[in-house]
């Protein structure tokens, strides 16, 4: 199964779906529930990332509090009488969009959670249709040659420029100790936010999917991202998002002529990334609005 699979999920009431396609959590469509907690009400925005735990709200959440969901159209409580079996809890479920059921407990930092699909054969068709090989094929960077005006130095510059295509796999390196960021087909990094975890990005260019083992809020700078062999930190301190301002993180990427600094933000929901001065007339990123 691919490791970035967003699910949609329907109300098991009234049917309807609780996808935000507005609102993001882990750059995908949200899934949009109403919530009481300690008789505190309000909304949760949940990752529809399978695997992730992020999540948005309003209301003050508490590691071990157990909450009630509801649905946005019908106002029904959705629960189950299906205990979890890492807490006790209740699990609440969902439909799939595609056929059968996801579950997830109740209890807020628990992470147990399961799905049930009605028709195996037909479901995992559908995810290998939606996220499988199409569109995520590795591609050759293009060389490009532009005619500009200027002096002869610009266009000697423009003559030998390299464009990195949407989709391209970034093959990916540790500036520090120069070994492999990819694992399992994504680009792996250790996360400092409080807690220490993982973050597993796609190595594709903008393509944005991602996933924590631990809690990251939205739209929030991280502490510190680092390599998952020498433990350095990536943060380079003379680079900052030019979107949003924050910290940037460096990586090393390969283009076809030479290994390249490759920029990201460190705020959760910027996808900002860019190139360093150096490699800018040598190297392009196709649509490279976002990371």
């Amino acid at each position: 199964m691919y490791e970035f699979i967003s699910l949609k999920l329907k109300c098991p009431e009234c049917g309807k779906s609780l996808m935000d396609e507005e609102h993001k959590v882990d750059n995908e469509s949200s899934i949009y529930l109403d919530i009481e907690i300690n008789g505190k009400k309000g909304f949760i925005r949940l990752s529809s990332i399978y695997g992730s735990y992020n999540f948005d709200t309003n209301v003050v959440m508490h590691e071990g509090e157990i909450a009630d969901f509801y649905c946005p159209h019908c106002h029904e409580l959705i629960i189950s009488d299906t205990e979890c079996l890492s807490c006790g809890a209740n699990m609440i479920p969902f439909y799939l969009e595609m056929g059968g059921k996801v579950s997830i407990c109740s209890r807020n930092g628990c992470k147990n959670h399961f799905v049930e699909f009605e028709d195996l054969s037909l479901a995992m068709k559908q995810l290998y249709q939606d996220y499988g090989l199409a569109g995520k094929q590795v591609k050759e960077p293009s060389a490009s040659v532009k005619i500009v005006e200027g002096d002869a130095e610009e266009k000697k510059k423009a003559e030998v420029n390299e464009i990195l295509e949407s989709g391209s796999f970034l093959h990916a390196y540790c500036p520090k100790c120069k070994k492999s960021l990819i694992e399992d087909e994504m680009l792996k990094l250790k996360i400092s936010n409080g807690k220490e975890g993982l973050l597993m990005l796609s190595p594709y260019l903008n393509v944005f999917t991602s996933k924590s083992t631990i809690f990251l809020p939205e739209d929030k700078t991280v502490r510190d991202l680092r390599c998952f062999h020498c433990n350095e930190s990536l943060i380079d301190a003379g680079k900052n998002c030019e979107w949003c301002g924050s910290p940037a993180a460096r990586i090393s990427v390969t283009a076809r002529t030479k290994l390249i600094d490759f920029y990201i933000c460190t705020k959760k929901g910027c996808r900002w990334h860019g190139l360093s001065k150096e490699d800018y007339y040598d190297i392009r990123l196709e649509d490279s609005r976002e990371w």
